[in-house]
């Protein structure tokens, strides 16, 4: 199942089941679900058989008449794992990690398909990152390898944008993974029964023109990995975004560096989920 939030016709955020090439609105065919996504994940089994049967009705929306949004809209936290993939660590020149390196982002950078991406002021060294997120389902702490698949909802499309001077210029990189709207995922929530991570390809194409091209197989860190060990230092919540590295091709890896520009159109794809694009604008065309 494909889980959707968008702008319904009223103009307010709304929960959907994505059908073909259009959705059909939990909140008019099933007024007492909850209405935002969060809440709808924590108390999935109680309405996972019901939401399914929405998913033989007539689409309420075409896909391409509304605005999608975040899927997790205001998650307790947005945890990164950096250089999780194998031919990123080489293009970067950096051995494989012998531990988990884990950063986060703050909520502030959440976006969505067909929203703008910033070039901030500060800097010009904006670059592209295909990530595939993963959707915590249950609240959850020190998960057991074996448990991993009880405790994920699902999958989506992210892009950790990434700004790298000032993400370099300290050890922490904090500063340069939370400028505002730098965290663009979607389109939907693709349920976990309907995915499991294997070898899907995933892409980012900038101006038609393919950066990155790898599988989701050459994780150095797998997902129940990942979810066992950063389990074993928090508590894990409903909607929870676990971005989960990204594969070679990034600009700052090129020789010479190949940096986002304003005008550029970025689409980041994962087979079996689907795909979000977003533009490049200057920071002063959204002050």
């Amino acid at each position: 199942m494909k889980l959707v939030r968008f702008r319904n016709r009223a103009g307010v955020p709304a929960a959907g089941i994505v059908v073909d090439d259009g959705i059909v609105e939990i909140g008019l065919h099933l007024p007492s679900a909850p209405l935002d996504t969060p809440r709808l994940i924590a108390d999935w089994p109680q309405w996972s058989s019901r939401l399914a049967a929405l998913a033989d009705m007539a689409p309420d929306h075409a896909i391409g008449a509304v605005e999608l949004l975040t899927p997790s809209p205001e998650p307790e936290k947005i945890l990164c794992l950096g250089l999780n993939y194998r031919d990123h660590a080489e293009e970067v020149g950096l051995p494989l990690p012998e531990a988990q390196l884990w950063f986060s982002k703050t909520n502030n950078t959440l976006s969505a398909h067909a929203r703008p991406i910033m070039q901030p002021l500060v800097s010009q060294q904006l670059d592209h990152e295909a990530e595939l997120v993963v959707v915590i389902g249950k609240t959850c702490r020190h998960v057991a390898r074996e448990a991993v698949d009880d405790v994920i909802f699902g999958y989506a499309v992210g892009h950790d944008v990434s700004v790298r001077d000032c993400q370099m210029a300290t050890s922490q990189f904090l500063l340069g993974k939370c400028f505002d709207g730098h965290a663009p995922v979607g389109p939907w929530i693709v349920t976990a029964d309907e995915f499991r991570p294997a070898a899907q390809r995933i892409r980012c194409i900038v101006n038609g023109e393919v950066r990155q091209d790898s599988n989701i197989g050459n994780m150095v860190f797998g997902i129940y990995a990942m979810i066992e060990h950063i389990s074993r230092f928090m508590t894990l919540k409903p909607g929870d975004l676990v971005f989960t590295g990204t594969p070679a091709g990034v600009g700052m890896g090129a020789k010479p560096p190949r940096w986002l520009l304003p005008g550029d159109r970025v689409r980041i794809e994962i087979e079996g989920i689907g795909s979000i694009e977003n533009h490049v604008v200057p920071e002063a065309e959204l002050m």
